[in-house]
């Protein structure tokens, strides 16, 4: 009787004791109201044009998905998983409590982890308000919470919490990021086997890592797959049929672009955001970005200039391999296996491992060179090198695929002929090789020493469809596309006849090409020449002038228009907003970048307009309120439900008209010269067997050759492409732009433009076309061979003197004692 009274009182003290500990940690408790409207960090995705998905910015790789969106088989694998009376519960599962009591007891003895019965509700308390110490005051306050939470929440608000903050290994927090992580698949394309495999992950993700511990993991799936059958989630048949599927879980590639040709634009778009909200709506704000890019034009854009950038430095040699190596004496030599599972590597297979960690370091190499591959010299004949990859396999290299790889002394000078392998390799000597035919023959490669950038945009809205900013991104993040001030050289020289063509001058003008000579601002004398020194060639058409890319006659056309005149064009072009006010920039001695030269090129095909170039569509928030849409224009009518025999949306144009559209067709005419008969025949033969597209440009070439362009434009697609030295420097005698930039421009648009519906320019009204001779400029006669369809305003005089150039007398000359400065030299 006394031993029960005394037990009855104890009990009355304990619960007593445990009710004024719970109230006395009442204070301390988290406010678990501000989980009703949980605003989670959430990964900013970018899209492309079509929809595609080109990179991720987060801290954390983390979707947020409603419940009502989240698949039942998710939920049923977690549950099955981790809470299976989580419906039952009132936020505690007591029945468990006993049990976790009993083996944290013993853990407690072996020095191990507690073990608790943490219900779902009670993870989430823990997940968002507490800390994960094993003590037993948390576990206190996680449960008090955890009942708290049942009463005001509902389950599935709870659930959703719980399955949109759990951690779930490869920097991905909730199901949804955790899907795309492993499967590539939107959440609601899960199947039951992947969702427990996803639930195998809230345990412990580095326990079951779908790539080291892909038994372990396929295991514990399949372990959960049992329980949904037993929870009545499966019948007999999808147990049996899903546990027998494969894993097929995969690591995603980490956060940022998702292929190595969007690593540019990726970063372009990533400035771009953070310069508008901030790194924090950026990185943890859930934005959407619709983008501009066409991943498949990208990926021929970065193929067509590097195979373009490569086959430029071939031309000048071979600067010697990465590194070399002491290889052992024995090479089929490995490494002894250490653990059950591994297997052992060549030991020369080590030696490269640790010579391609220094070169990433120092950044000689990269990972985005793709499809080449590092390698290491093992053998060598005069006729063939053998060479062993990272993975342990072996190719060959032979005599014909790096005869290119004469000895380089210095940009214009060259080895002898390459006559032997040995001529070139060594045993251990590191280097870059392209596999060329079958499964083991390559060709030795090395990375470009010059550089450059290539864009792509829709002329008529300057929508960016392809960006490349460099060789490669992994080497330098620098995009020379945006962010490279460099002179254009004579890619300048359009604008200048644009002005003229405005100015009353015709294409058939008549201009004379001799020697010029104009005073400097600085006192001295400005003296330009042409591209083959002290050659000039008389009286000389506008045409000609373009097509030719005539020196001294286009200083003397500019000089005859003013330089005020041309600043001015250029800078409602928006080529360039800080030109010099010297005659020097007729030649292109300004400076402007890719982007910018490529916009204003773009607004001759498109009739005159101005065009701002975009790499950005339209941003939404979290929400999936649109925030940003660079086309506001009211469209009345886009938004009805279906078509009703209704006339089409009328949408107003609200672009600048810039220059005469007139003007603008006859400039495209004349460079569509270029590439047929002037200085960018080079993309011409391209098309030897096919008949040549609308397409026109010009080529750029700057004093020394140190800078080389073509820009251009097809009607619907322009183009630009720079390839120059980051610290300028020459490219090499003759490497101008017909011959480094043109061809590049060339091999993307025969690419490019093969699925194009093939359609001449669009002439505005008000243009004639008439037949003229070439060379003169003057109506055809009959019998004429030389003829072409020259494009003239409705109120042209082609018939009368007025095409004469006005100014011939006018050039001044210096004093025959006094030397002349001529500091452009070969401009071109």
């Amino acid at each position: 009787m006394g031993l029960g009274i005394v037990g009855f009182v104890g009990m009355v003290i304990a619960v007593v004791g445990a009710f004024i500990y719970m109230r006395s940690l009442e204070p301390e408790l988290p406010d678990y109201t501000t989980l009703e409207s949980y605003q989670p960090k959430v990964t900013t995705r970018i899209h492309a044009g079509d929809g595609t998905l080109v990179a991720e910015f987060a801290r954390e790789r983390r979707l947020f998905v409603p419940a009502e969106s989240i698949p039942d088989t998710v939920k049923q694998a977690f549950i099955s998983a981790e809470d299976k009376t989580f419906y039952e519960h009132s936020g505690i599962y007591w029945m468990g409590i006993p049990r976790a009591a009993w083996n944290s007891f013993k853990a407690m003895r072996e020095g191990a982890p507690l073990q608790g019965a943490s219900t779902i509700t009670q993870q989430v308390a823990k997940n968002f308000l507490l800390t994960s110490d094993q003590r037993i005051e948390r576990k206190v306050k996680e449960a008090i919470i955890a009942r708290r939470m049942e009463k005001a929440f509902t389950k599935d608000h709870i659930l959703e919490l719980y399955l949109n903050e759990i951690y779930l290994g490869n920097r991905s927090y909730g199901v949804a990021a955790a899907a795309l992580a492993y499967f590539d698949k939107p959440l609601s394309e899960i199947e039951p086997h992947e969702a427990a495999y996803l639930a195998t992950l809230a345990k412990a993700p580095a326990n079951y890592h779908p790539v080291y511990n892909e038994s372990r993991a396929v295991e514990r799936r399949n372990w959960i797959l049992g329980q949904m059958w037993e929870n009545g989630y499966l019948t007999d048949e999808d147990l049996e049929y899903f546990r027998a599927q494969p894993l097929g879980a995969e690591l995603l590639p980490p956060l940022g672009a998702r292929s190595a040709a969007l690593e540019y634009f990726a970063e372009e778009v990533r400035r771009d955001i953070s310069g508008r909200y901030g790194s924090d709506a950026l990185y943890d704000g859930g934005l959407s970005v619709r983008t501009t890019i066409d991943p498949v034009m990208q990926e021929k854009a970065q193929r067509a200039f590097r195979e373009g950038l490569t086959e430029y430095d071939m031309r000048h040699g071979w600067r010697g391999p990465l590194t070399t190596l002491a290889l052992p004496d024995d090479l089929t030599a490995r490494t002894e296996v250490e653990r059950e599972g591994e297997e052992s590597q060549f030991l020369w297979t080590l030696s490269l491992e640790q010579a391609q960690k220094a070169l990433l370091a120092d950044r000689s190499v990269a990972r985005d060179l793709t499809p080449w591959r590092l390698a290491v010299v093992l053998e060598t004949t005069a006729a063939v090198a053998e060479i062993g990859f990272l993975d342990g396999t072996r190719g060959s290299i032979t005599l014909p695929n790096l005869s290119w790889a004469k000895q380089f002394i210095q940009m214009n000078e060259l080895g002898p002929d390459v006559e032997s392998v040995t001529d070139v390799l060594a045993i251990g000597d590191v280097i870059l090789a392209e596999p060329i035919e079958g499964d083991t023959s390559y060709a030795l490669r090395q990375i470009p020493a010059a550089n450059g950038g290539m864009l792509a945009m829709d002329p008529h809205t300057g929508r960016i469809l392809a960006m490349v900013g460099g060789f490669s991104f992994g080497m330098s993040e620098f995009n020379r596309a945006t962010q490279a001030w460099r002179q254009p050289g004579s890619t300048f020289k359009p604008f200048i006849y644009a002005a003229a063509l405005d100015s009353g001058y015709t294409p058939s003008s008549i201009v004379l090409d001799a020697p010029f000579v104009a005073p400097g601002l600085d006192g001295t004398w400005y003296k330009p020449g042409n591209y083959v020194q002290d050659r000039f060639y008389g009286d000389s058409t506008l045409r000609l002038g373009i097509e030719k890319s005539r020196n001294t006659m286009t200083a003397r056309l500019a000089q005859d228009l003013g330089i005020g005149r041309i600043i001015e064009y250029a800078e409602r072009m928006g080529v360039s907003d800080k030109l010099p006010r010297n005659l020097s920039i007729s030649l292109g001695a300004g400076e402007t970048t890719l982007v910018r030269l490529t916009a204003a090129y773009a607004q001759f095909v498109n009739g005159g307009k101005q065009i701002k170039p975009t790499i950005i569509d339209r941003i939404q928030d979290r929400q999936g309120e649109t925030i940003y849409a660079i086309d506001d224009r009211a469209c009345f009518g886009c938004n009805v439900e279906g078509w009703d025999e209704q006339p089409e949306p009328d949408l107003p144009d609200d672009r600048s008209q810039v220059i005469d559209p007139r003007t603008a067709f006859q400039m495209v005419s004349i460079m569509e010269g270029v590439i047929e008969r002037g200085t960018g025949t080079k993309i011409r033969e391209l098309y030897l067997d096919e008949p040549l597209p609308p397409i026109a440009g010009k080529t750029g070439t700057t004093n020394d050759y140190r800078d080389a362009w073509f820009v251009g434009f097809s009607p619907d697609l322009a183009v630009g492409v720079f390839v120059g030295y980051d610290l300028p420097a020459t490219l090499g005698n003759g490497e101008g732009g017909g011959n480094v930039a043109a061809p590049i421009f060339g091999r993307f648009m025969k690419d490019a433009l093969v699925t194009e519906d093939v359609v001449p320019f669009r002439a505005p009204s008000g243009i004639r076309l008439v037949r003229v001779n070439a060379r003169t400029g003057r109506p055809a006669t009959a019998g004429d061979p030389n003829t072409i369809l020259e494009a003239f305003k409705a109120e042209d005089d082609i018939y009368g003197r007025s095409n004469r150039f006005r100014g011939d007398g006018n050039q001044q000359s210096p004093d025959t004692d006094e030397e002349i400065d001529s500091d452009l030299g070969v401009i071109y």
